[in-house]
């Protein structure tokens, strides 16, 4: 049989982006924790001399889609293709249901019985030998985070074979599997092991909430801990000592006042370069995203990897349920919310692991204002920080009492309820170093092709802007919102007009006005919540289509100018 394309298919975290990665040699993210796969991933591999295609589906635990996610995973299907049925072999009876479906729909099927080493360790026997006669295809155990019997998956791909069986109901598919695991599964006593002790702890309210906030507390030190020593013993010193000696040579060159020094360098600060503010391609442009928001971004992915490796945020979604369901979402928007504040596009992207259009409309709202990404965040703590810890405190507080009240206000305006929670917790696992490294290497390259590109275009226009006099005129317009209603010189306009390309960078720009504190925090939290950055605009038009959009960004602009009000009075 010749194979032209493969679709990996199974339940949600059963390891299909391991294989995919294995098979492919690309790079994907890969977590313990289903919906990590929101839309199919394709990639290349070769059989025999002849090239293939290998498709990513995404995690489905039916051909019956209930949400979008299964639903891509249902069409992929119909346009045909080998199928390797990823199953999780510590959890057959489950798994197998799908791999029923996919039997009875005559796919050509060959089974990859996934995370074969967990089994060894939870005391499950199963007998490969039996359920391939059972099941009438080829299975092979693999365990795809260490490469074991990929070797053997790709082997015995052209011995796959496609089953004439008759359509069953439900009842006789769960009748038919509770046979098959009694005939090939055997399970022996063991005692619980330290991390299935430290999953019952948190998970249940009691101990699990103590916990929780242990963990958010703790991850949000390390991550200013490791985020601060590396701008200060690293970044910093590469910066003033090895690159700043080098633009003072290029400033000679170019001579002060020149057009070019003042796009490559910018402007001198009390008679030097300052990279902060000097806000030249080469100076602040590079400056910013490398030296004072990189470190940042770098700790939080680095335990946010280590967090999702472990298995934990499933955890967490379910504690945050409640109070999840008063926002008119259920506890697992959390995962989007949390991934959000990495990056507001995977976040967005993610939102696709909940139910319905209306959790979906709330949770991209919500995320849009109250929850700003890391290189904002370092940003923030950067500049407010110098002013006193309470001035951040005010702006995160803030933040987080706006997203509860547009959260109290959307569930009751729009029609509809927020589903209940319906998600597999994974068990413990040990994060691999190897597999979290890789998967900060891939965050961290993304971060850096996606924000350099967009922060350089943001200096570079503003300073044609500035050159053209167009920042003065359209300060002029919008003299009665930022000075009237705001409090902030009209030069902040030009903070706000970056904004629209990268927030961190329009946070700095307030750096150089030299605000008053109450103006600093002010500008800071208009600039989180009054429009997203033009990368997660277009994410948001695919997610939401224009005409919520248009919705959504309405909600944002009177959130903003309602808020700057606010704060202009009370502080």
């Amino acid at each position: 049989m010749k194979i032209e394309k493969i679709l990996l298919v199974g339940n949600p975290n059963v390891g299909k982006s391991a294989i995919f990665s294995r098979l492919t040699g690309a790079k994907v993210i890969i977590s313990n924790y289903p919906g990590t796969t929101v839309e199919f991933t394709q990639g290349q591999m070769k059989l025999g001399g002849e090239g293939m295609m290998i498709m990513d589906v995404p995690g489905t635990y039916t051909l019956e889609p209930t949400c979008k996610a299964e639903d891509v995973a249902c069409r992929m299907l119909k346009e045909g293709g080998l199928v390797i049925n990823i199953i999780d072999a510590t959890n057959l009876e489950r798994n197998l249901h799908l791999t029923l479906q996919l039997l009875e729909k005559g796919m050509p099927l060959i089974v990859a019985l996934n995370m074969w080493d967990d089994t060894k360790h939870r005391g499950i026997y199963v007998d490969v030998k039996k359920l391939e006669e059972q099941l009438g295809v080829p299975v092979i155990p693999t365990c795809a985070l260490t490469g074991e019997g990929i070797k053997e998956l790709i082997d015995r791909l052209p011995e796959t074979k496609a089953r004439d069986l008759p359509v069953s109901s439900d009842s006789q598919k769960w009748e038919k599997i509770g046979k098959i695991v009694e005939e090939v599964q055997k399970l022996t006593h063991r005692h619980h092991t330290f991390l299935e002790r430290l999953e019952d702890l948190s998970i249940k309210p009691l101990t699990g909430l103590p916990i929780a906030l242990g963990i958010i507390y703790c991850s949000f030190w390390v991550v200013r801990f490791i985020g601060e020593n590396l701008i200060g013993h690293i970044f910093e010193p590469l910066f003033t000592k090895l690159w700043l000696p080098l633009l003072m040579k290029l400033s000679a060159f170019l001579v002060e006042g020149s057009f070019l020094h003042h796009i490559l360098i910018g402007n001198f600060i009390e008679g030097k370069i300052d990279f902060s503010q000097s806000f030249g391609l080469l100076t602040t442009g590079l400056y910013v995203p490398i030296a004072m928001v990189l470190p940042y971004v770098f700790s939080f992915y680095l335990i946010l990897g280590l967090l999702e490796d472990l298995g934990y945020l499933p955890r967490l979604a379910v504690l945050a349920d409640n109070f999840m369901h008063y926002l008119g979402l259920h506890g697992y928007a959390i995962i989007p919310f949390i991934l959000g504040l990495g990056c507001k596009v995977p976040g967005i992207l993610a939102t696709r692991i909940l139910e319905e259009r209306r959790e979906k409309f709330i949770a991209i709202t919500l995320m849009a204002v109250g929850v700003p990404c890391m290189a904002q965040i370092a940003m923030i703590v950067g500049l407010v920080g110098q002013r006193g810890d309470k001035y951040v405190a005010i702006v995160f507080f803030t933040l987080f009492v706006l997203l509860v009240i547009k959260g109290l206000i959307l569930n009751r305006v729009l029609k509809g309820v927020s589903p209940e929670i319906l998600v597999e917790i994974p068990p413990y696992r040990i994060p691999q170093i190897q597999a979290v490294i890789k998967k900060l290497w891939m965050r961290l390259s993304g971060f850096l092709r996606e924000a350099l590109p967009f922060v350089l275009l943001g200096v570079l226009l503003v300073n044609i802007l500035y050159t053209l006099k167009i920042i003065d005129f359209l300060a002029y317009i919008f003299t009665p919102v930022l000075t009237g209603l705001w409090g902030l010189p009209k030069e902040a306009i030009s903070a706000l007009i970056v904004g629209f390309l990268r927030k961190d960078v329009a946070v700095g720009m307030l750096g150089p006005l030299n605000l008053t504190t109450k103006q600093l925090v002010v500008g800071s939290t208009i600039l989180a919540v009054y429009f997203p950055c033009i990368a997660t605009y277009i994410v948001l038009i695919r997610e939401l289509g224009i005409k919520d959009t248009l919705k959504s960004t309405s909600i944002m602009i009177a959130v903003a100018l309602l808020v700057g009000l606010i704060l202009n009075l009370i502080l």
